[in-house]
């Protein structure tokens, strides 16, 4: 296992650190709410994929492999809620204050987590981690948690960064309009991510 690490914290680093559905709801998140009020949405991505990644690992992926309907469930069924919270995005409104922040909530913890699951690139890149850096033979429940708990640690500091780079934006944006064309320009980037995954 240890001749793959080199490779694997790239992998993981590239695929955390690139603009998906998470990070693209990250930003509008900071924008909108604050770097603070975010913290519950970054842990639930970080810790909840970190869990996804070590079940798929130890066994989902079986599953799957016997019942694709699942999967295929399980896909139609996340680029139903993706297209439900572009709309939430785009329509979250300000308050009569023009550098006021929206009146919603961000995610919650528990909602982010569970996202994970119905999230394209998240199993893109869970499946992708477990059926390359998995040795023939090798102890799979040892490179399964390492995978996973590499990718936790590399995944809050990324999440955090998109989330820090939306509390920026959203310091440039003090204006209703400013910051309704951000949200709607955030909610047409999530829409084009889920495009680029079923395509």
């Amino acid at each position: 296992m240890t001749e793959i690490l080199g490779p694997l914290v790239t992998f993981a680093v590239a695929t955390s650190i690139t603009p998906g559905p998470n990070n693209i709801m990250l930003t509008a998140s900071g924008a909108n709410f604050g770097f603070r009020r975010t913290v519950p949405h970054m842990l639930g991505i970080a810790i909840g994929f970190t869990i996804m990644v070590a079940t798929i690992g130890l066994g989902l992926s079986e599953i799957f492999e016997r019942f694709p309907v699942i999967h295929e469930l399980l896909r139609y069924g996340g680029a139903a809620y993706l297209l439900y919270l572009a709309y939430r995005i785009a329509t979250a409104a300000p308050t009569t204050s023009d550098a006021a922040r929206p009146v919603g909530r961000p995610l919650t913890f528990l909602q982010a987590a569970l996202f994970q699951w119905l999230n394209p690139k998240s199993w893109m890149m869970a499946v992708g981690a477990i059926s390359t850096y998995t040795t023939a033979g090798g102890d799979l429940m040892l490179e399964s948690v390492t995978i996973a708990l590499i990718f936790g640690a590399i995944g809050l500091p990324a999440v955090a960064l998109w989330a820090a780079l939306g509390v920026a934006i959203g310091r440039l944006l003090q204006t209703r309009w400013a910051l309704r064309a951000f949200n709607i320009a955030m909610a047409l980037l999530l829409v084009a991510s889920l495009a680029l995954m079923f395509v």
